[in-house]
């Protein structure tokens, strides 16, 4: 995205704010005003001090108003500004936060958390700080300089010719700068979200990194990651660095021109000694804003990259389905049936291959096999997460594809291996599952999810607050009150995709009751490594390298041999060993 693109679009937003833009625009014209009077004024003090013609000490209270009024001009601009900056980040981060929410689930896939974090955090800030920053140092500037220009040339047109005369140099070399300042800060920016997705990996996953004795190789990883971060930093603030300097240099030779041609016109009497530093005063608030807005240019990069990157954000499609909402609640009832179905991620492998198979209404179908066989990928064509890139799914002969992707999913319950729960009480998050459920649905549905018991026993029972992911439950019970949210959904298709693939043995046998509840009349598709929880299964597809190599129940898969019979061989095994 161009950064005229991005400035546009941000005052854009600014512009939603019209009336306190024009108040600060006020506020800034009485401080520049106050400031523009200022060197006149003490020049003419000068002059009234020298030739003793009085009215000095009128002169001099005059200034102290003019400074006085200067500073509340300048104390309102900034209270203004605050307002204006607040409101714009506020409606970015709601817009972000909403586009977030409808975006598909392939752009999760595609970027790391740390990445994601850094947009809704770092990105903002930055634009923040250079809005609170540079917005007004933009509008005193353009006043400044123009209030300032056409003052010199009233004061004395030759020495104006002076003070423009190394314009053309200033703007050459701002721009210079500028080429590569950005692309650099844009680096910067990138190199921040690996390092937050680094940090975000490593707190999440502390419990893996000390069971494995990695602490030592993370800390390697951040460090080399941290390195980059550190090299692109510091070649963005070196290549802005060299604007200040630069810009100051050719203000300090500007002054020095005018000094010199100033203290000719003097000597010569073609200028008063009280116009010269009259003069001398507006080339600096002339060439001043040019100088300030150089040592702010790395602040104004920053939030000009970070703009880029939410807009680039807001502007990705979000997920759309070509089909309207039902007017009256849907049902998926009937057969779910896969019809030579087949996917792949972006342009990697394919991950099913002509897939097809029928589940019917109200029985349970388990799925097996290595991992990458494709089980996870058939939960997510039936949630609607992607869409098959050949073949058909369909409920009850509906097409999928031809419902909107919310309807589906509001009748899909899924229980997912790693349970996701959320800040708030016991009975926020089962609540989850049904916003209008009232409390004794709530506990009807722990209660038929095996989660009471438990939930009786927390400090202040459906009340308790959760730790963040609901760190202060067990996995076990997390997954209870997941299933006990499932129930309260009452979905028509029940997808559960490893369960109880990570729980111990007495956990599994009370999520193995829940489940029985939440799979009593519905249709149902599980997967898990755990075969001995599939063994009343009606069916079983033995999935591998994407294909169905195998499917029947599970006695007439044993007495078949083959892959389902190796891999329930290994299983037992694994446990009679485990057991010694």
């Amino acid at each position: 995205m161009k950064t005229s693109t991005a400035l546009r679009r941000l005052g854009a937003y600014l512009l939603q704010s019209r009336r306190l833009l024009l108040a600060i625009g006020v506020s800034t014209l009485g401080a520049s005003g106050c400031a523009l009077a200022a060197p006149y004024l003490t020049g003419q003090a000068l002059d009234a001090l020298i030739g003793g013609s009085g009215g000095f000490a009128a002169i001099c209270l005059t200034l102290a108003a003019v400074y006085l009024l200067g500073s509340l001009a300048g104390w309102l601009q900034a209270r203004l500004l605050a307002a204006v900056t607040q409101r714009t980040v506020w409606q970015l981060r709601g817009e972000l936060f909403a586009r977030m929410q409808r975006l598909p689930v392939g752009f999760y896939e595609q970027r790391s958390h740390g990445e994601l974090m850094s947009r809704t955090t770092n990105d903002l800030d930055n634009v923040s700080n250079s809005l609170n920053q540079s917005l007004v140092q933009l509008i005193s500037s353009v006043i400044s300089i123009v209030g300032s220009l056409a003052l010199m040339l009233w004061l004395q047109p030759l020495l104006t010719l002076v003070a423009v005369s190394t314009v053309p140099l200033l703007y050459g070399v701002a721009r210079l700068v500028a080429r590569t300042t950005r692309s650099q800060f844009k680096l910067q920016q990138v190199e921040l979200a690996e390092a937050n997705s680094r940090i975000e990996e490593t707190v999440t996953g502390r419990h893996v990194v000390t069971l494995f004795h990695q602490e030592e190789r993370a800390a390697a990883e951040f460090s080399a990651v941290n390195k980059r971060l550190r090299s692109a930093g510091t070649r963005a603030q070196i290549y802005s660095g060299l604007m200040g300097p630069s810009m100051n240099l050719l203000g300090h030779l500007n002054y020095l021109l005018i000094a010199a041609a100033g203290g000719w016109l003097a000597s010569r009497e073609l200028a008063s000694v009280g116009l010269v530093v009259s003069f001398l005063g507006y080339s600096r608030q002339f060439s001043g804003p040019v100088n300030e807005l150089a040592n702010q240019y790395n602040l104004i990069q920053a939030g000009v990259a970070g703009a880029e990157r939410i807009f680039e954000t807001l502007d990705t499609e979000p997920e759309r389905s070509a089909a309207e909402r039902a007017e009256t609640p849907l049902l998926l009832q009937g057969d779910v049936v896969f019809r030579e179905v087949g996917f792949g991620y972006g342009a990697g492998a394919a991950v099913l291959r002509d897939v097809s198979f029928a589940v019917p209404a109200g029985t349970m179908t388990a799925l097996v096999g290595p991992t990458g066989a494709g089980k996870s990928t058939i939960v997510s064509l039936l949630a609607r997460f992607h869409d098959p890139t050949s073949g058909t799914i369909s409920i009850g002969g509906v097409d999928l594809a031809s419902l909107h992707r919310d309807d589906v999913r509001s009748r899909i319950g899924i229980v997912l291996q790693e349970t996701q729960l959320f800040s708030g009480t016991v009975r926020e998050n089962i609540r989850y599952g049904r916003l209008d459920a009232s409390d004794a649905e709530v506990e009807a549905a722990a209660r038929a999810a095996q989660a009471h018991r438990f939930i009786q026993k927390l400090p202040d029972r459906y009340d308790t607050r959760l730790a963040p992911e609901g760190g202060n439950l067990s996995q076990g019970q997390r997954q209870l009150i997941s299933i006990a949210r499932t129930l309260l959904a009452d979905p028509d298709v029940l997808l559960l995709d490893e369960a109880t693939s990570s729980v111990d043995t007495l956990a599994e046998l009370e999520i193995q009751k829940a489940m029985a509840s939440l799979m009593k009349g519905r249709t149902s598709i599980v997967v898990a490594h755990r075969l001995g929880t599939i063994r009343r299964a009606d069916q079983i597809l033995v999935l591998h390298e994407g294909r169905i190599e195998q499917r029947g129940t599970h006695d007439e898969l044993m007495r078949a041999g083959g892959r389902y019979r190796e891999l329930h061989r290994h299983q037992f095994e694994e446990r009679q060993v485990s057991q010694h």
